[in-house]
């Protein structure tokens, strides 16, 4: 180390004021009265000098600066998967076996110990870190065992453990920007980088470039005469890279899987698969499109690139995932690499979905279209995609006669997803269960409507008197209970002021919510259901008896029970009182919230009342289940008297067909068309019959009749049918036009590119048009992103894709007045982590690293710690010279501590007279 030192002084102006104390010191002193003697007087105003400079130091932040050598090592461990372990077994593909500590690395460092002469000399920590950088420790780090919990046990004593690493990735530039900001600024840094190099996630190079920090360095000075001097000096933290070795199990992964990113329907390509091995293998290679096995093989792998093609082609898809598994395996240690995908789309005939409650009364409409060059898939219900990768198969979805309380909340946002971000097309058509009879009201999907589901209910329409029987007891607390109120308030919203309702509450006793008044009074029973509270017992007799009671006594036409329960009651006669209802033309249907309830039991309540049951398997279905039982009993939402269409608003959409010719529509749904809609057709009592509007990037159609033999049995029959449907169809269907237009989207590292090339329709580039990407994930979320121009007719944006499974992409590109000239849908597959994939260690960039940084790559053992002062170098490493830092140690503690203790012999100085004591008493009198 070297001993000379320097101070520092970094706040100088507090010195100044001693040019002004020091003086007031002296002035007083002359003019003090006191009677002491010259010599302790002298002495006191010596001592308060000494205490001001004392303290004017202090204050200035006098400090010492003591050039030091000594290191502050932070050896960085990869523990990601990629790198090799001795001690691991195979690991299981869901990695709930946790390997044992690389011996790779307790090897190097155990020989850093042992073979240098003076490590104690220095600090040293450990930063282990996978896909993120874990905590800086001073014992060495075994690799995470524990589950990723940063919270005790409820109840327990014990500290909260660290979060385990996530192993399925390499963030190494997180990791230097970890120990760069825990580096200390009076030691010498130093990082030392253990890994294999094989970055999944950042920039290290980057991260290295930001490291720099001030450090002082002994330099020569200008004058050359041997002086030591030092200077502040920038400079980069350096990082000693050593290379680990990545694991040598026997693995085989497939690669990749390349198809086209667009093909012409019925079109022949070749679906390529690499797979790679680092041994001779045999496996099976299976190929599958969707769910559907296309082509099964036995393949010969050898060590290092296999590469496969098949012959594919699409006919009746939109979007295809090609999805490529090998197995049957010899030697394998990891599963999660043995699967990867690829999306492939196709150009073709529209695709239309029909989801119809009855399939076989959807044929007419589906001849209908096929005569118009439109292809149209029927399904039930239960085939209502449950994902948006199916959804992207059709340009349009149409529901027909389907009710909200079949369809699950996942399917109602995708249906959104699909129309709002992705340009889809949704069209809904009428029917006893559509519309506001179908329960959807303040749903999802009336949101992207162009109608809503409640209406002003008609003066001569008959009055309805309701009575809403609600479980209250102890398992209904919760989200259920919470789900209850809102069901009970969208029933009341839907009633009109001549309608009543009343609503009655159960545990172990009943009681009412909200005795039986006028619907009108909304404020009133909002805030009386509001106060329901989930608590007790469940006896559901008295209640219902309770119901029936008060509607017998009601002047109602109409008269109907809804009761509501998760569990099963205490005994009584429910047979009984459902029939005495059915006697008195009063209603009853019921509803089951979750699997404990007595099904079979309100099953027979429903049937003998002459309603409806229903299961709510998830509680937030209630709303819908009460707005469709409200609508269904007040039988005023259907309209079933005969009437012409009548066109409000002309339409290029509609422009050559004859209204004036088409026949009656024997009935529709009553709805209200929302204020910026396009109203076309309505009924003679003026009610909407045919709207659309725009939501988000796609266009939804409300048609409250319907298509089929129930409402329209004399429009199948008319020569205009197919004509209308076609055009309405192809008004609301998403508009993919790719003339022109070439999409390439390509993923590495976690990271896609998706680029457009477009030209006009003279051929010339098309250029600084607004091009936006809309990327929804495997969540369904979704972020917008500006594509930027980069060349002529090129618009590139980058994304990030942290999230496994299918990305979708909506591209729409407008002039700069807002024109949109046309959309594209895009997607692709994101597999298994690039942490799994084979790769050797990455010496390239670990050199390039040490060289930018002022490190070393693989530096001996010996060579962490410094063993003198001098420059050193390794045979094929630059030459290393030692950094120096200057230490600063403050020295205000002990300044203020000796000025303290003379303000104390200052104190004595001006209250005792010590020339009592002297034995020249009185000669300086």
């Amino acid at each position: 180390m070297i001993d000379s030192f320097s101070f520092e002084v970094p706040h100088p102006w507090w010195l100044a004021s001693l040019i002004l104390i020091v003086p007031l010191l002296a002035y007083y002193y002359w003019r003090s009265l006191s009677d002491f003697p010259l010599r302790q007087r002298v002495i006191s105003l010596a001592t308060r000098t000494a205490i001001t400079i004392l303290l004017a130091f202090a204050l200035a932040g006098l400090a010492l600066l003591r050039p030091t050598q000594q290191q502050f090592v932070i050896f960085a461990i990869d523990q990601s998967l990629s790198v090799d372990s001795a001690n691991d077994e195979q690991l299981p593909a869901d990695g709930s076996k946790p390997p044992a500590k690389p011996s790779q690395v307790d090897e190097y460092l155990d020989r850093v110990f042992s073979q240098s002469t003076n490590p104690g000399d220095h600090k040293v920590m450990y930063l282990p870190f996978a896909a993120q950088a874990g905590t800086l420790t001073t014992e060495r780090p075994k690799p995470s065992t524990q589950q990723p919990s940063t919270s005790p046990a409820p109840g327990s004593s014990a500290p909260a453990l660290p979060p385990a690493l996530d192993r399925n990735s390499t963030d190494i530039a997180a990791a230097i920007r970890s120990a760069a900001g825990a580096m200390p600024p009076d030691y010498v840094p130093r990082i030392v980088l253990l890994t294999d190099g094989n970055q999944t996630a950042g920039d290290v190079l980057q991260a290295a470039l930001g490291t720099a920090s001030l450090v002082t360095t002994d330099r020569k000075t200008m004058s050359g005469n041997n002086t030591p001097g030092s200077a502040r000096d920038v400079q980069l933290i350096p990082i000693d890279t050593v290379p680990l070795k990545v694991r040598d199990e026997n693995e085989v992964q497939v690669a990749a899987v390349d198809v086209p990113a667009q093909v012409r329907e019925g079109e022949p390509f070749y679906v390529e698969v690499v797979i790679n091995s680092n041994h001779e293998d045999e496996g099976l290679v299976e190929v599958f499109r969707g769910a559907h096995k296309v082509l099964s093989e036995t393949r010969k792998l050898k060590a290092g690139e296999n590469r496969f093609r098949f012959q594919q082609s699409i006919t009746g898809e939109r979007l295809a995932q090609y999805t490529v598994k090998v197995g049957g395996l010899s030697q394998d240690t990891l599963l999660d690499n043995n699967t990867e995908s690829g999306l492939v789309f196709t150009t073709g005939k529209p695709r239309v979905l029909l989801i119809e409650s009855e399939t076989k009364l959807a044929q007419q409409l589906v001849w209908a279209l096929q005569q118009e060059e439109i292809e149209c898939d029927v399904r039930p219900v239960e085939g209502m995609p449950e994902s948006l990768a199916d959804l992207q198969n059709y340009e349009l979805l149409v529901l027909s006669n389907i009710p909200a309380t079949s369809l699950s909340q996942r399917q109602m946002e995708l249906a959104r997803t699909y129309v709002q971000d992705l340009g889809g097309g949704f069209m809904m058509l009428g029917g006893d269960q559509s519309f506001g009879l179908g329960g959807y009201y303040k749903t999802v999907l009336e949101e992207i409507l162009p109608v809503r589901s409640d209406f002003e209910k008609e003066k001569e329409k008959p009055s309805l008197g309701m009575v809403l029987v609600i479980d209250k007891s102890g398992s209904m607390g919760g989200e259920k209970i919470e789900m209850a109120k809102e069901a009970a308030k969208s029933a009341a919203e839907l009633l009109g002021p001549r309608d009543q309702l009343g609503v009655i509450a159960f545990d172990g006793d009943f009681y009412w919510v909200s005795d039986l008044q006028s619907a009108g009074n909304k404020g009133r029973i909002f805030d009386d259901i509001s106060r329901i509270e989930a608590g007790g017992g469940t006896t559901m007799y008295p209640a219902m008896e309770e119901a029936y009671n008060s509607l017998q006594a009601a002047t109602a036409k109409l008269k109907h029970v809804i009761v509501l329960t998760d569990g099963i009651s205490s005994p009584g006669d429910f047979e009984g009182i459902a029939q005495s209802m059915a006697s008195s033309r009063i209603t009853c249907s019921t509803v089951a919230v979750g699997e404990g309830c007595d099904s079979k039991l309100l099953e027979e309540i429903a049937r003998i009342g002459q309603g409806r049951y229903f299961e709510a398997m998830e509680a937030s279905t209630l709303p819908q289940i009460f707005a469709k039982e409200t609508m269904t009993a007040s039988k005023s939402a259907i309209n079933e008297q005969p009437f012409v269409p009548q066109l409000l608003r002309p339409t290029p959409v509609l422009a050559d067909i004859d209204f004036e010719t088409a026949p009656f529509l024997l009935g529709y749904v009553v709805t209200r068309p929302k204020a910026t809609c396009e109203f076309i057709l309505a009924t003679e009592s003026g009610d909407p019959l045919l709207a659309w509007w725009r939501y988000g990037l796609g266009t939804t159609v409300a048609f409250t009749s319907d298509a089929k033999s129930r409402w329209g049995a004399e429009w199948l029959t008319w020569p205009g049918f197919s004509k209308f449907w076609a055009q309405v169809v192809r008004q609301s269907m998403r508009k993919n036009d790719v003339k022109g237009v070439v999409v390439d989207v390509k993923q590495e590292r976690r990271r896609a590119t998706v680029s457009l090339d477009a030209i006009d329709p003279s051929g010339r580039f098309l250029n600084r048009a607004e091009t936006e990407v809309t990327v929804i994930d495997p969540q369904l979320g979704q972020h917008k992103l500006e594509m930027k121009q980069t060349s002529p007719g090129r618009y590139v944006a980058e994304f990030d894709t942290p999230l496994s499974g299918a990305y979708h992409l909506n591209m729409t590109q407008k002039t700069s007045g807002g024109t949109l000239l046309h959309q594209q849908t895009r997607g692709l597959i994101v597999g298994y982590p690039d942490e799994l994939r084979l790769h050797p260690t990455n010496e390239d960039l670990l050199k390039t690293l040490a060289s930018t940084s002022g490190g070393r790559f693989s530096p001996a053992p010996d060579e962490i710690f410094p063993t003198d002062t001098g420059d050193r170098q390794s045979e094929g490493q630059p030459v290393v010279r030692p950094r120096t830092v200057q230490r600063t140690t403050p020295l205000w503690p002990p300044l203020v501590t000796i000025a303290s203790l003379l303000f104390l012999l200052d104190v004595a100085l001006r209250r005792i007279d010590f020339s009592l004591w002297w034995p020249w008493r009185g000669r300086f009198r």
